[in-house]
């Protein structure tokens, strides 16, 4: 089964007027590229290669003018137009016949992960039935949808909760499996008249089939309001001042592995050189032990004259320096 991509990429964008009086918010620039960019970015880098954009009537032209197939990515784009505004899960609804039979990744186009979320999509494209949604703390949980954790497990989703019940906010990833079409069938519209994609994690988090991951990295909302606009801009450009090009990442981290190699090989060679040296030494002391002479042995030994080898001159007549030379 081949996992699919879709990214929501619809609304208004009233929250970023008058930014987005003219254009969709997912087509405004964070940092250095346009704000779809990213979630693009992230589905590609989890092996993902054929993506859906929905996006609303007035602005689709401007994701076709700018995306096109995706061949600049490296991936194969599709597009789908929400007539009007009716909710994340009514935007999803949409992509049925894309998806099919497969499991699906879902990205709000509006979110930046700093996570490579690879190994966890993977772990879910084999898992037989669920739901996986990535949660974050963060500051003001009254912004977001609000998971409701004990011991370790997830109990419910409060949409933007008046009341306290905890900081870990429900990330704009999601990761389904087909049932989510018969889910999205049976919703009724909340109070605003929206499918609401809280709705959805609901039904997976009662069947018991909903798993989820907090995220050690930063997460970026672009599209909640102009200040987190503004901070996910910060976010990139301090990344892209920061951070190590790819290649050279990789030089550097072959060259660590390569030196911490050698290094510990030349420290195992002298360990085993010094234990040899040592054992050595100690096995010549202990089990080469010097031979004991008796008091008796030593005092029957007469000491040697150490000039008893000296040539004496012949007939012993005294040494004359004198004529000494002088002789036949």
């Amino acid at each position: 089964m081949k996992l699919k991509g879709v990214i929501l990429a619809g609304g208004t964008g009233s929250r970023l007027h008058p930014l987005t009086k003219i254009t969709n918010k997912h087509l405004l620039p964070v940092y250095d590229r346009p704000m779809i960019y990213y979630p693009i970015e992230t589905l590609r880098d989890a092996g993902i290669k054929d993506i859906m954009i929905v996006s609303g009537r007035g602005h689709a032209g401007g994701f076709l003018e700018l995306l096109g197939s995706g061949h600049e990515f490296g991936v194969n784009l599709s597009y789908a137009i929400q007539e009007e505004a009716g909710g994340i899960a009514q935007a999803l609804s949409l992509t049925k016949d894309f998806v099919g039979d497969n499991k699906m990744v879902v990205v709000l186009g509006d979110n930046i992960f700093e996570d490579n979320l690879t190994t966890t999509i993977e772990t879910f494209e084999k898992t037989p039935i669920g739901a996986r949604i990535f949660l974050k703390e963060v500051e003001h949980p009254e912004h977001y949808g609000v998971a409701r954790i004990e011991k370790d497990k997830i109990i419910e989703i409060v949409e933007k909760p008046k009341q306290f019940i905890g900081n870990l906010a429900v990330t704009g990833l999601y990761l389904y499996d087909n049932q989510v079409w018969d889910v999205i069938k049976n919703l009724k519209p909340s109070g605003r008249g929206e499918l609401e994609i809280t709705d959805v994690n609901n039904f997976y988090i009662q069947q018991g089939t909903m798993k989820y991951d907090i995220i050690p990295g930063w997460w970026a909302d672009g599209g909640e309001s102009i200040d987190t606009w503004l901070e996910a801009n910060n976010l990139l450009a301090r990344r892209s001042k920061t951070s190590i090009p790819q290649n050279i990442e990789v030089i550097i981290k072959e060259t660590t592995e390569k030196v911490v190699k050698e290094t510990m090989k030349l420290m195992q060679s002298h360990a085993n050189q010094t234990m040899n040296d040592y054992s050595s030494k100690y096995r010549k002391i202990y089990n080469e032990q010097e031979e004991i002479k008796s008091p008796e042995e030593i005092k029957s030994e007469t000491k040697e004259n150490p000039f008893k080898n000296i040539v004496k001159d012949e007939d012993d007549v005294p040494f004359d320096i004198n004529n000494y030379y002088t002789k036949d």
